[in-house]
């Protein structure tokens, strides 16, 4: 790996491109290097992950609404100059999740639609570091442009893993370099230039194209952490769609040859100058030497739980307790439950945001997966975790619940910050030590460092475990014919042809999507 020294610089130094952060991320996916084998296979591993959730949420209402919006932007017929006389053809453009693979809308559109889908339930992939990420969300947008370009580019499979290659190695890699949060910037301000770097792999873009379309995919792409703060709303699942719809459109103006605010991280008044660490900073941004396969794909890890990913090994714990220690679901029997675990836990998910909504019963469900304290109750009181019912109005109301969720407390943890922000995978960790001090004195002690699911967890999820996960989340919206078909074509994913590329995607059971109808707005 090459280290990128990353500072702020004065109008008056002229910082040359080809020493700017977004030049050096151009270069990684300019490098026409080969996808390691290893890679391949869990790029495969995700495409069939982010369908599997993305078939759990089509009836969700942020997804209807999102699909109605990319439904209202089919692409128009063009009038295209062949030889002497004017025919007419259709773009190919791109497929929409829920819908048969022949409804095609523009490409930014379909990321749109199919990032909100991927993100609804909270339940796909995650990497955590200095900065936190779901790298699965560049998918959506990349294989949306590859499915639109796929005959005007020549595109394959072969492409496309490329192109999500990138796409991982980029997000993880500045997650890895540059805390977002520590500022409440929105983790998406890193999956903006990820995402408009991967479509430039896949598209076999120049540098200097894709340079301009990370610095604009960067400046359109910075919000703050407030949808993810207090009452979360349905923009929680919004957020990283939009990033990466703004991604193609920036690759489409970059490739028109308009340019972007530069240098976009580097600059006076830049993104480091005033959303981050401001005009003294200074990061060390670790980016793929040329030549230098991606492997940051490897780095992260998938949910077994449709939860916040901070949440998922105390889960994995709490269903231990359920099993060994049955008493300690009953509020009657216990005093107090404090977990102690990572800053980040502690203040994000857990009582140290000091956010009252995380122990409302009337909460909106993405309040509760951001809510260690009632992630925990639930799964200690029933023993698992269902993405559906562990969320159910009913179920966070139930009395003993309330009773026993509002005992739980969450304290930092020193040692546990340290591991959770290792860079040794042996003691990395975003679990902890719990303590629940029952009524008759006796103090129940148990700790975890990783999830069931993580690589170096009890159960490390394989290519098994995601099929299995997503034939049970697709089970009830799916027809098993297009389970099959979907599985069998994503696990040939890279030897698919430009045609099959329009294959990825999943149509909903006949009927299905007309149960849910689409709320009205402008378009």
């Amino acid at each position: 790996m090459k280290l990128h020294n990353v500072r702020v610089h004065r109008s008056d130094e002229n910082l040359t491109r080809q020493n700017q952060l977004a030049w050096a991320i151009a270069e990684v996916a300019a490098d026409p290097v080969e996808v390691l084998p290893e890679v391949t296979d869990m790029v495969i591993n995700r495409v069939i992950d982010n369908a599997a959730v993305a078939a759990a949420s089509l009836t969700r209402r942020p997804v209807v609404s999102a699909r109605a919006q990319a439904l209202a932007h089919p692409l128009p017929t063009r009038q295209l100059e062949e030889l002497t006389e004017a025919v007419e053809r259709p773009q190919d453009g791109s497929t929409v999740f829920g819908e048969p693979a022949a409804t095609r809308v523009s490409p930014e559109w379909a990321a749109w639609a199919n990032g909100v889908a991927v993100r609804e339930l909270d339940y796909h992939d995650t990497f955590l570091a200095a900065e936190y990420s779901h790298p699965g969300d560049n998918i959506p947008p990349i294989a949306a442009v590859a499915q639109h370009a796929a005959r005007a580019f020549g595109l394959s499979g072969r492409e496309l893993v490329r192109g999500v290659a990138t796409g991982y190695e980029i997000q993880i890699d500045l997650a890895k370099a540059i805390s977002l949060h520590a500022h409440k910037i929105d983790h998406v301000a890193h999956l903006g230039p990820s995402a408009a770097a991967g479509i430039g792999t896949l598209l076999g873009l120049p540098v200097e194209t894709i340079f301009q379309a990370i610095g604009q995919a960067l400046h359109t792409t910075t919000a703050t952490r407030q949808s993810r703060k207090g009452e979360i709303s349905s923009w929680k699942a919004h957020a990283p769609a939009f990033a990466g719809k703004m991604a193609v459109e920036a690759i489409d103006r970059a490739m028109r040859g308009e340019t972007s605010p530069t240098p976009i991280y580097e600059g006076e008044d830049g993104v480091i100058a005033w959303l981050l660490d401001g005009p003294d900073a200074s990061y060390d941004v670790l980016l793929p030497e040329p030549g230098e396969a991606k492997r940051a794909i490897l780095d992260s890890y998938t949910k077994e739980h449709s939860a916040e990913y901070q949440a998922q090994a105390w889960i994995d714990l709490a269903r231990r307790l359920h099993r060994e220690h049955p008493e300690a679901a009953d509020p009657a029997n216990v005093a107090s439950i404090l977990i102690h675990t990572s800053h980040h836990t502690h203040n994000v998910i857990g009582s140290g945001a000091g956010d009252p909504q995380k122990y409302d019963p009337a909460a909106s469900r993405e309040t509760l997966d951001h809510s260690i304290p009632y992630i925990f109750t639930v799964a200690l009181q029933d023993g698992g975790w269902h993405h559906v019912e562990s969320y159910l109005p009913e179920r966070a109301g139930r009395p003993d619940t309330v009773e026993l969720w509002h005992k739980v407390t969450t304290t930092e943890d020193p040692e546990w910050t340290r591991r959770y922000h290792s860079n040794d995978p042996a003691e990395k960790g975003f679990g902890g030590r719990v303590e629940i001090t029952l009524t008759d004195g006796t103090v129940i002690v148990d700790e975890i460092a990783v999830a069931d699911a993580h690589p170096l967890g009890a159960r490390p999820f394989a290519r098994a475990d995601y099929v299995a996960k997503f034939r049970m989340l697709a089970a009830d919206v799916l027809e098993e014919a297009e389970i099959d078909r979907f599985l069998a074509l994503a696990e040939r994913l890279p030897q698919l042809t430009a045609a099959e590329l329009g294959g990825l995607t999943i149509t909903a059971k006949p009927g299905l999507l007309a149960t849910v109808p689409a709320p009205k707005g402008l378009f």
